[in-house]
């Protein structure tokens, strides 16, 4: 009764507590707008020649619609009724929608891969970005610090990458409040400085920022391309609902973040038009001389929580694709006992790494750098509109003729995002297309390499049952002890058992045949984990689930066979694997160079050892020879 009662009168204790956990985590990188939105939104502007007072009022406009449209309406509105149980995000999206449309691929994981695949290129951009433009401050000090700004940024941000194999557990304590601490002073600084110029005001009516658009639109679109970096980081409101629900993401940002980047933008616009000179850097220019330093410190801190934040996510979609087999298995490090999104997955770090460097290097300023970052994001969000419109047209959890025409209309926003964006090509927008296109052809190979590998082995395997009931008619010699065997398809023996006949010629007493699959579910409960049925010769055929925000774990699913009869101890079982040496074929369906790349890929996948968490010490493995 009290909890209902508490309900009954606000948002229970335990919803504000992770409203405000939330803060530190989903918002860092829409968080770190304010400090280069503005200035490169009137950049163009400032350029041509135009009147700044207007361009100021404009500029504001789109910027105070576009976190109306996108990011209030479209994902905290709208998207977040679109979760997977509790899960969001572009990969849970994708899965929705193929429910509803009660098929698998095509199109619609065309479009899951293509979002996915952008998403990386925006987790190199973001922190180069971010920590670039909060170190750039020093400049303000002093412009004698100009010649150090690229080396800080660097020694920061490898720093970071270095040390995220320990995890975030021990220091995600501190993201929260030095995070709540930013949004306070964003809005105290436009506090402040709004009544510099109170017609700022106007900026509320949007028919400022469309005439920018009908009167000037080859500006317009450049200007629109600064605006979007106001909404990087609105798609973190719906991918992080699994960890903090949508009602404590919500709760913050109408209560805390959205207030206080309007108040910061308000403030910055007023500034600008009463001081023209601080069109340059109009955040730090804010700030009192007795602040300024304070406000880098608290801005670099801030840039880097952003930055752990998106690498977090980075390793979160990685995980994702990997169980629905868009990568290659790679290791994944579970860095908290108590937070089951708390992961590590090395090659994707040091991978992030290698990018953020490159960008770093060869971009060296964060106004630079501006002409790169939209694109990824941009590319994302349209995805996310395209799969929200089916999703709710199929679902109707929303009425059909209030939430479709919305959708649409944010859609065609976003189309003009994306083409003022696509205007930043040849000046550095080229970097994230390349980088999204990259990993478009390896997600692609390696679906294709699966696909091929899989209809070999199916032609060349033989068939579980039938080999099981000829081995009982004609018994090999049997010897003490449960062995594991691991399989792709419970219908077909797996190559291992095979192998171990041909050249062992004796099998143990008890023998398991166990699948993994992946299911459209983010997380199984225990008692959906496995299902277990017997076959001839006394052996076990077992099929383990997992959903996709899962990391499957073979002991783990044979402790849950105890309930069905089958008792085994996982650490003292043998477990049998097949190791498959994959060589060039001239008759494979894929070409030449894409055989290649499988082939690589393949190499470098995690050992079925680490990713199915097997005892190492238990293991028989059996290499085999094939082509596809």
């Amino acid at each position: 009764m009290e909890q209902k009662n508490d309900q009954a009168h606000g948002p229970s204790k335990s919803t504000v507590a992770l409203a405000f956990a939330s803060i530190g985590v989903v918002f860092g990188d829409i968080g770190t707008s304010p400090l280069y939105a503005m200035r490169e939104a009137l950049h163009p502007v400032v350029q041509a020649g135009g009147d700044l007072r207007t361009a100021v009022l404009g500029v504001a406009s789109l910027l105070i619609w576009a976190l109306i449209l996108i990011v209030t309406l479209k994902y905290v509105v709208f998207l977040m009724r679109a979760d997977n149980k509790g899960e969001g995000g572009i990969l849970s999206l994708v899965v929705l929608v193929e429910t509803l449309l009660r098929k698998k691929g095509g199109f619609v994981l065309a479009l899951g891969i293509i979002g996915a695949a952008f998403f990386f290129g925006d987790a190199m951009i973001t922190p180069a970005m971010s920590v670039l433009s909060a170190v750039e401050g020093l400049k303000v000090i002093n412009e004698g610090f100009e010649p150090y700004v690229v080396p800080l940024t660097l020694g920061i941000l490898i720093t970071l990458f270095l040390f995220q194999y320990k995890g975030t557990a021990g220091v995600a304590k501190l993201f929260a409040p030095i995070t709540a601490l930013w949004f306070f002073v964003l809005g105290v600084l436009g506090v402040y400085h709004i009544f510099d110029d109170l017609q700022i005001f106007y900026a509320f009516n949007p028919a400022y920022g469309a005439s920018m658009l009908i009167e000037r639109p080859a500006l317009a679109l450049l200007v629109f391309g600064g605006v979007f970096l106001a909404v990087t980081g609105g798609e973190a409101l719906y991918a992080d609902m699994g960890h903090f629900g949508s009602k404590a993401i919500r709760m913050a940002w109408l209560a805390v973040v959205f207030p206080g980047l309007i108040l910061n933008y308000l403030g910055q616009g007023a500034f600008i038009i009463s001081h023209p000179h601080a069109v340059e850097n109009p955040f730090f220019l804010m700030a009192p001389g007795w602040g300024l330093i304070p406000l880098v410190a608290l801005a670099t801190c801030v840039t880097v929580i952003a930055s752990q934040a998106v690498i977090t996510g980075a390793f979160s979609i990685a995980q994702q694709a990997m169980s629905l087999g868009l990568f290659p298995r790679m290791s994944i490090t579970h860095t908290s006992e108590t937070e089951q999104g708390q992961i590590y997955v090395a090659q994707i770090n040091w991978m992030l790494l290698a990018g953020v460097i490159i960008l770093v290097l060869v971009f060296k300023s964060s106004t630079n750098l501006a002409s790169a970052y939209g694109i990824a994001v941009n590319t994302s969000m349209i995805v996310d509109s395209i799969l929200a419109t089916i999703f709710f047209w199929k679902a109707r959890t929303l009425p059909r003729w209030f939430v479709i025409p919305a959708i649409l209309l944010i859609f065609m926003i976003e189309a003009i995002f994306l083409a003022a964006n696509g205007l930043k090509l040849a000046n550095g927008g080229y970097m994230p297309v390349l980088l999204g296109a990259t990993i478009i052809m390896l997600m692609v190979t390696w679906m294709r390499g699966r696909q091929a590998l899989a209809e070999k082995l199916r032609k060349e395997s033989v068939e579980l049952v039938p080999l099981l009931e000829s081995l009982e008619r004609r018994q090999p010699t049997r010897v003490a002890g449960a062995a594991v065997f691991l399989q792709t398809d419970p219908v077909y023996a797996p190559s291992a058992l095979m192998h171990n006949l041909k050249h062992n010629r004796v099998l143990h007493d008890r023998l398991v045949f166990i699948t993994a699959e992946t299911t459209s579910e983010p997380r199984i409960d225990g008692e959906e984990r496995v299902s277990v049925k017997q076959l001839p010769l006394g052996a076990w055929l077992v099929e383990a689930r997992f959903g996709y925000m899962e990391q499957p774990d073979v002991p783990k699913a044979l402790r849950a066979c105890a309930s069905f009869g089958l008792e085994i101890d996982p650490r003292q079982a043998s477990y049998f694997l097949g190791r498959r040496v994959i060589r060039m074929s001239a008759r494979s369906a894929l070409p030449y160079w894409q055989q290649r790349i499988f082939i690589m890929m393949a190499n470098q996948s995690a050992r079925a050892i680490e990713f199915f968490r097997i005892p190492p010490d238990r293991v028989v493995e059996l290499g085999m020879q094939m082509s596809i």
